[in-house]
């Protein structure tokens, strides 16, 4: 016994070498050895090692969660019979994770309104047919001047024309003129008794109109908070498992409701991200091979479906009950973090924003650049305006997915690589292989960085259904991995694009990508990137200050301006 713990303990410490010790180290050891002691020595040394590490394996520990414990990944559980826990896995967090978690969750509260009435009637919800503004007068008695203030009243009525007793309401504000291509974002403050105010920044001389949008009235968004807590599981995805001539296909996600068969978890080992299918039949998990949307499942009543209806209490302009223009006679600093001017963004904080009108300009500024890009859909249409935009930027043929990527483009005469890849799950692709579900926060520990390398990262629209929770340990594992990027990199530029409002058309676009989801994301998104040593791309307010009809996937104007800004950070320029 005494000997086989020795041995035991021996075997510890040569797997702690192999894990701990860099590769080149542990290198430059064995051949030290060859020199000191003689090549066979060495050789019996490695043999030796060799031996420990692959006839006595160690065993994997398991991961846990707070709610219940995570099986090794790949493997299988049966999940307890008890069906009253949370069924969403989310993995555990620190002391000052949970306490950062619980801060953010705060920030990101919405005004608590009443309880839907049973049975609930519309005609008692807001009507933004029968809610008005008002533009309040000026300080200098009707005049208006480029650096001031504007301030609008909004009230809310219902259907009957009674005004609202409470808030909670979403509302959109924005100052604009189509003819000068100018446009700004308001502030909206909710009063808590059906009046708002909107407080716009006053940023170029000529017409300027005002305009207030309803989103979504309060009665909305307690339903759309009420299905995240309690259907977070209705967007469901599929995964196609294969051995042979068999094939089964299974329904997977991060939130799987308890039932009385095997789960098969698929999570991330290195940074805990939780993902599982319930396990086929007649095969293994490590079966599985690929990875797509299987469904959508539409849980509300009938009268719920009637508060997201489209040009009655859905994106609904409201009518001013007076002037909705006033005329600027005559830049400070201010709140929004930019402004539409001639159709270009001009950015208020942080770098000037400079236009790069044509190929040669974006070809100087990205010369000698590596510039990846991780996220979504709306991060691969830089990709594509970048590859559109610069001729001698060649697409390499990967043969991958367009969707998923990994997608790359070259310029080798001026040494330019341009690349994209999807985040991991949750995805709402078609079929992904699994080979291909790669988390940003592993990715990110594969980049070298440095003075000529950009990391460009969009991550939101694909957690609009699941508990804001999950979002949040998601973007915490991210920003660890942005962290231990700038600790041994810190020249590497890393920048940030923020969600962005879109056209909410369907029922299926209301309860699944809201643009009060988006909100709560991006309020979220820029406090846990706030005081590190990244950019922001302000996607949401270029997108709502400008006059085109707002879109998931913005319009090339818009885009154009987004890329500006991404090569304003690249590429500083001296004003003049």
């Amino acid at each position: 016994m005494l000997v086989f713990s020795f041995l035991n303990q021996v075997k510890i410490f040569l797997r702690l070498i192999t894990l701990f010790i860099p590769l080149t180290f542990r290198e430059t050891y064995f051949k030290s050895l060859i020199a000191g002691s003689g090549y066979l020595d060495y050789v019996l040394w490695y043999i030796c090692i060799t031996a420990m590490l692959f006839l006595c394996p160690f065993q994997k520990k398991m991961n846990t969660t707070i709610i219940i414990p995570y099986p090794r990944a790949a493997s299988t559980v049966t999940p307890p019979v008890d069906l009253h826990y949370d069924f969403c896995k989310l993995k555990p967090l620190s002391p000052e994770e949970a306490l950062e978690e619980n801060l953010l969750l705060n920030s990101t509260a919405w005004p608590e309104t009443p309880s839907l009435s049973s049975p609930l009637f519309l005609s008692n919800t807001s009507d933004p047919a029968h809610s008005t503004f008002t533009i309040l007068p000026s300080i200098r008695k009707g005049q208006w001047h480029v650096g001031d203030k504007l301030e609008a009243l909004i009230k809310i009525h219902d259907f009957k024309g009674r005004p609202k007793k409470f808030g909670g309401d979403v509302l959109f504000a924005q100052l604009h003129n189509p003819t000068l291509g100018a446009g700004v974002v308001g502030q909206v403050v909710d009063h808590l008794n059906g009046s708002y105010s909107a407080e716009f920044s006053i940023l170029w001389e000529g017409s300027t109109q005002v305009e207030v949008t309803l989103v979504h009235p309060s009665e909305a968004v307690r339903v759309l908070h009420r299905l995240n807590r309690e259907q977070p599981d209705r967007i469901y995805f599929k995964s196609q498992f294969r051995s042979g001539s068999v094939t089964e296909t299974t329904i997977c996600n991060v939130c799987l409701h308890p039932a009385q068969q095997p789960v098969c978890n698929y999570t991330e080992l290195l940074t805990g991200e939780p993902w599982f299918c319930y396990k086929p039949k007649n095969l293994n998990c490590d079966a599985r091979i690929n990875h797509f949307t299987g469904g959508f499942k539409k849980n509300i009543t009938a009268i719920e479906k009637q508060l997201f209806q489209r040009g009655v209490n859905m994106k609904v302009s409201i009518s001013a009950s007076g002037p909705a223009n006033i005329t600027v006679s005559s830049i400070v600093e201010s709140g929004p973090s930019g402004y539409y001017y001639e159709g270009v963004w001009r950015a208020l904080y942080g770098a000037t924003v400079h236009e790069f009108k044509n190929s040669s300009a974006i070809t100087q500024c990205l010369k000698d650049k590596v510039v990846h890009l991780h996220g979504d859909s709306t991060i691969r249409q830089w990709f594509e305006y970048l590859n559109q935009a610069v001729p001698d930027l060649k697409e390499f043929n990967l043969h991958s997915q367009k969707k998923i990527g990994p997608l790359m483009a070259l310029d080798n005469a001026n040494n330019i690589l341009v690349t994209y890849r999807c985040h991991g799950p949750p995805i709402r692709f078609s079929k992904v292989p699994t080979s291909e579900l790669l988390y940003i926060a592993n990715k990110l520990d594969n980049v070298v960085g440095g003075s000529n390398t950009v990391i460009v990262l969009s991550i939101w629209s694909h957690f609009s259904t699941y508990p804001i929770q999950f979002y949040i340990r998601r973007l915490q594992s991210i920003r660890k991995a942005v962290v231990r990027l700038l600790s041994r990199a810190p020249d590497t530029l890393v920048v940030i694009r923020s969600a962005n409002p879109k056209a909410l058309i369907t029922l299926y676009d209301a309860l699944t990508v809201s643009d009060w989801y988006s909100l709560q994301r991006d309020k979220v998104l820029r406090a846990m990137f706030k005081g590190l040593n990244v950019h922001l791309v302000d996607a949401w307010e270029m997108v709502l200050a400008h006059n085109l009809p707002h879109d998931l996937h913005p319009p090339p104007p818009i885009i154009k301006n987004m890329v500006n800004v991404l090569l304003s950070y690249i590429c500083p320029q001296k004003d003049g």
